[in-house]
């Protein structure tokens, strides 16, 4: 399970940049998450847009909706399971993140106003369909590659 949730200012993101980063940053965090490209995999990412009026957010002391210099604010948030992440990996996810939403906005680079968070919650820390999730068991799905799947047994201790 990952989910990626996307705040920005209210009516920054048009429809057609939520359906397109709804694709764009589920794919972003999936191919380093389980070593290749399976969209058998998309159903356990969800993607949240969610939406701040200006007067709801602040940057340096000081209300957007006051500051006047049209900031371009963006805050995404990703949470993943525990597993393989060294600091390469999740540099890379970074990357993705910032390059696809810098597509869907259509701008030539990201905003110096948008931030990501990446947050791996512990094994054993999950719940789903009224009970705990484990990455060890998303293993046996079938969309892990056997060398991410290894890497992942092995960052987790088991």
């Amino acid at each position: 399970m990952t989910v990626i949730t996307v705040n920005t200012s209210r009516g920054r993101l048009s429809l057609e940049q939520r359906r397109t980063l709804a694709e764009t940053l589920t794919d972003a965090v999936l191919v380093p998450e389980v070593g290749h490209f399976d969209p058998a995999a998309r159903p356990g990412f969800q993607v949240r847009f969610v939406e701040h009026d200006t007067d709801m957010m602040a940057i340096g002391g000081r209300l957007v909706s006051d500051s006047g210099s049209g900031l371009d604010v963006m805050v995404i948030d990703v949470a993943v399971m525990d597993g393989d992440w060294p600091p390469a990996v999740r540099a890379e996810v970074i990357e993705r993140l910032l390059a696809a939403l810098t597509s869907a906005c259509g701008l030539p680079a990201p905003s110096p106003a948008w931030w990501v968070n990446f947050r791996v919650i512990d094994e054993g820390s999950w719940g789903s369909g009224g009970g705990v999730t484990s990455i060890l068991t998303l293993l046996a799905s079938g969309v892990f590659t056997e060398e991410k799947a290894k890497a992942i047994r092995a960052a987790v201790g088991a």
